[in-house]
């Protein structure tokens, strides 16, 4: 079984023309996903995977032109209920391995998410 510290993938919010010139860094573990950002005055996010509900890819055109793209993520954290990780490198796969980390990090901890589906006779 994967450490809590176990670094599987990180990267750099990329800039201009892709390049990872930003003081924002992205780091994924098997059990959370960490945000830091900041130079002088520095912050770090926390999201626990198993909280992460929802992953979409976001690809612009100019995104796509210099190989980057942007994972949206929605999640169960009070703090952080929605969160980007912005312009990062083979955007595809790093969505691909986020979602299965999430997915394996959901049913360690038998975290199931509750879809209501409605009838439309239920609201006449």
């Amino acid at each position: 079984m994967s450490k809590n510290n176990d670094i599987i993938w990180k990267d750099r919010k990329r800039t201009i023309f892709g390049l990872p010139l930003s003081f924002t860094v992205y780091t994924l573990t098997s059990k959370k996903l960490l945000i830091d950002t900041g130079f002088l005055s520095k912050r770090q996010e926390e999201i626990m995977l198993f909280r992460i509900m929802d992953v979409t890819l976001e690809r612009k055109l100019s995104q796509r032109i210099f190989g980057v793209g942007t994972i949206h993520c929605c999640s169960a954290d009070k703090t952080t209920p929605e969160f980007d990780i912005k312009n990062v490198k083979n955007s595809q796969e790093v969505k691909d391995l986020l979602s299965t980390e999430v997915f394996r990090e959901r049913k360690e901890n038998r975290v199931g998410s509750r879809e209501i589906q409605y009838d439309e006779d239920d609201f006449h």
